[in-house]
């Protein structure tokens, strides 16, 4: 094995290392300067570099990026007395493995470099490059190359879709899959989520309107059907539609004409639809909530996309995808996750599916302290003591990497908002919070960065509905029961299962 390179002015430091290494059966080789340490480089190597940042005549950040030029992937340790934020921030920005302050445990210091030891024995993982390359739609399990399957033999047809699966699967991905292998591949591709806009909007975001239909509307305008002519239309989570705007879609789907909001001349649409929902469409037509013909209309051909419980083989393929997809928008070396890790991820259900681990891997790119990681770097909720009692709301399995600075400033539960330290005692993270209230805080952020209107009353239909339900499920449909349990009124759980058309 090659030895570790300690570069340090301070002979103390040196001579510390050294020792302590020695006794760990480490060969070393130390440097004064970065000179003297660069000049090396051009013959020969290290197993690990561990540096100072500031020396006499050059910085171990100038160093750093020396390392990355001539050796990539080897790891590199920064010391320094000087810790501060600035200097923290330049040393992960320039790839640094692992961030040491002065003074330092020896004991810690050691256990570190083993661990960047074992980094760098790992080598080149062919993985890498082949999840650089990997496509959009990834998936090994049966119920993808199904998936896979029925996109194929639509490649030649113009058919309505219907895509159900629940939130967070990737049931747009299919839709644009649908399209892109289509014949109309050449046309454009429209995305409308339907929940996402408020009912007053939502008929001119379909259809246009003329200047003049209503107070704001100063010019005409183009709705999505005009936008997407000669190509796709895709309609999500389409089982939220208001009821009245579900005829007019009705009359577009049967008679491929509609009329600007405010307009008098009826338009030809030559748009194909495809619509997906996460709602169970046929409970919504008995509900009286959508309407059973236009259900017919859109339910051409149905395409059900699995949950990522359901496909748990795929889980350490997506992992690494997404890890490579992150590492390539932060600019920065991709991180790999070890198979003990693989396996742990595997075997956990992720509620909110296929975007909850995006969001994972996005996490572990800005905050897992080591470029391998493990199953102790992964975040609290997810980690082995909270995984049988993890039930989050989709998609919010883990602060997505935009978030994580407001998690650590936003006090939770009435906890101090100061970041705790990692497992592996590196970065700061977020002070961790129960599953539900992190995947609700996800939800309030995606309806209030899509400008929905009521959040608050969307929100607590949502959050008295699935409480309702639950109860009514534990006791098996005995309302009395159930009231009894959430401690309510017999009355008041009744008028809540009529409001909330909860009944079965």
């Amino acid at each position: 094995m090659k030895p570790i390179w300690i570069v340090d002015d301070d002979q103390s430091i040196r001579w510390v290392l050294e020792k302590a290494l020695a006794r760990e059966n480490f060969a070393t080789r130390s440097f004064a300067n970065v000179r003297e340490a660069s000049a090396a480089l051009d013959h020969e190597s290290p197993q690990v570099l561990v540096s100072d940042i500031r020396m006499p005549g050059g910085s171990g950040l100038e160093l750093l990026q020396t390392v990355r030029d001539k050796v990539p992937g080897l790891p590199v340790i920064i010391m320094t007395a000087f810790s501060d934020l600035d200097s923290a921030v330049a040393a992960f920005q320039g790839g640094a493995f692992e961030y040491l302050a002065k003074p330092f445990d020896v004991d810690k210091a050691v256990e570190l470099i083993r661990r960047a030891v074992d980094e760098s024995m790992r080598g080149e993982q062919t993985w890498d490059e082949r999840v650089a390359d990997a496509p959009e739609m990834l998936g090994q399990a049966p119920a993808m190359q199904d998936m896979f399957r029925a996109i194929g033999r639509l490649s030649h047809s113009a058919a309505t879709v219907l895509i159900t699966g629940e939130s967070g699967t990737g049931k747009e991905l299919v839709a644009r899959a649908l399209h892109r292998h289509s014949p109309r591949a050449n046309g454009p591709f429209i995305a409308l989520n339907t929940a996402a806009i408020p009912k007053d909007l939502l008929e001119s975001e379909l259809f246009g309107h003329e200047r003049g239909a209503f107070t704001g509307a100063q010019a005409m305008r183009q709705g999505r059907f005009e936008q997407a002519e000669n190509g796709t239309l895709f309609l999500d989570e389409i089982g939220d539609m208001p009821f009245d705007l579900q005829t007019r879609l009705l009359r577009v789907l049967s008679d491929g004409q509609f009329y600007r909001v405010g307009g008098h001349n009826p338009l030809r649409a030559n748009v194909r639809v495809i619509a997906a929902t996460h709602q169970n469409l046929e409970s919504r037509v008995r509900q009286g909530l959508f309407r059973e013909d236009l259900y017919h209309r859109l339910n051409v051909i149905r395409l059900r996309l699995p949950a990522l419980r359901e496909r748990s083989e795929d889980i350490p393929l997506l992992t690494r995808h997404f890890l490579q997809k992150s590492a390539r928008d932060l600019g920065v070396e991709p991180k790999r996750v070890s198979e003990e890790a693989l396996a742990y991820l595997a075997s956990l259900p992720f509620p909110g599916n296929v975007r909850q681990l995006e969001n994972l891997a996005n996490w572990l790119t800005v905050m897992a302290p080591a470029q391998t990681i493990e199953i102790k770097d992964l975040p609290p909720d997810l980690g082995p003591a909270q995984s049988g009692a993890t039930d989050l709301a989709a998609g919010g399995a883990v602060l997505g990497a935009a978030d994580a600075s407001l998690a650590a400033t936003a006090p939770l539960n009435g906890a101090s908002p100061a970041a705790q330290l990692s497992p592996a005692g590196g970065m700061p993270v977020a002070a961790p919070v129960s599953a539900w209230e992190g995947g609700l805080r996800t939800e309030v952020a995606r309806l209030l960065r899509e400008n929905s209107a009521d959040v608050m009353d969307e929100l607590a239909r949502r959050f008295e509905a699935a409480v309702i339900r639950e109860a009514l499920d534990f006791t098996r449909g005995r309302k009395v029961e159930a009231a009894e349990r959430l401690g309510i009124g017999r009355n008041t759980i009744t008028r809540k299962i009529q409001e909330l058309n909860l009944e079965p």
